[in-house]
């Protein structure tokens, strides 16, 4: 579906004057993008490359209007968003009876978008509170052609409350989004047995998993594993927390909306 209203048409009549300064920006991004892909390893198609460009050029745009990230050099766009969000697949982990993946707090897409256009394998869901990020993951939807991808304006507490939503994805990924205690209880209850919550962690990953052993263990989960990152021309402490489903979450997680944020399971 296209983004509608204001945002939506500000934003298809800037595409129509598209300015040589924006397609030097694309241009960049492009190069920038291929280059991270290949010192990582990625190997890309045509389209998935022309798609990660679009998805760039439209991010960059749409930051102009709203506040959606603050990287904006083409390099950091490349690296510190779309490598960073290819980082979470794990082959011993993402395996081919994973089909329902849900991004929980997405933002503007990350990391659910960039493993959408390099899995579209994937049946994909983008959950975030904001009605205007919604808006403009519905245009980037409309604007790569990914079909199998849906972008729900909810806020993660209530949506896993849903019939159609909980425990009913294979797995749960998310970035950036709280820290792993509060993450735990906004995630898990999405994720069906077996299946497992992956969530991109810094530097602290250690602390936040002992911290997070009380919540995970009454959320139903595993003792997480952490796999540690590495991103193309970067040294700073990046893993990946996967945590394995193991038993239902109890019926009274999630707590209604603001409570896991104010008294996270670690101090319940």
């Amino acid at each position: 579906r296209r983004g509608k209203g204001r945002d939506g048409d500000l934003f298809r009549q800037g595409r129509e004057r598209k300015t040589a300064g924006e397609e030097t920006t694309m241009d960049e991004l492009t190069r920038s993008f291929c280059q991270a892909a290949e010192a990582y390893g990625l190997s890309l198609t045509d389209k998935q490359r022309e798609q990660f460009s679009r998805y760039g050029a439209l991010l960059l745009a749409w930051n102009e209007k709203m506040n959606l990230t603050a990287l904006t050099a083409p390099r950091e766009v490349a690296v510190k968003h779309f490598i960073d969000a290819a980082s979470v697949w794990r082959p011993d982990w993402f395996t081919g009876e994973v089909r329902r993946v849900v991004d929980v707090g997405t933002g503007a897409g990350f990391p659910g978008l960039p493993l959408k256009i390099l899995h579209p394998e994937l049946d994909m869901t983008l959950v975030d509170a904001l009605q205007k990020r919604v808006r403009f993951l519905e245009e980037v939807i409309d604007a790569l052609g990914l079909t199998g991808v849906t972008a729900l304006h909810a806020r993660a507490e209530e949506a896993a409350r849903q019939k159609s939503c909980r425990e009913r994805f294979d797995a749960a990924v998310a970035r950036a989004v709280a820290p792993l205690p509060v993450l735990t209880e906004y995630a898990l209850p999405f994720v069906k047995v077996g299946g497992f919550l992956a969530a991109q962690k810094g530097a602290k990953v250690q602390e936040e998993a002992a911290a997070a052993a009380k919540a995970i263990d009454l959320l139903g989960g595993a003792p997480p594993v952490t796999e540690a990152v590495s991103l193309p021309g970067l040294d700073d402490a990046r893993a990946v927390l996967y945590v394995k489903k193991m038993r239902p979450t109890p019926a009274l997680y999630p707590r209604k909306a603001g409570t896991p944020e104010k008294k996270p399971l670690e101090d319940a």
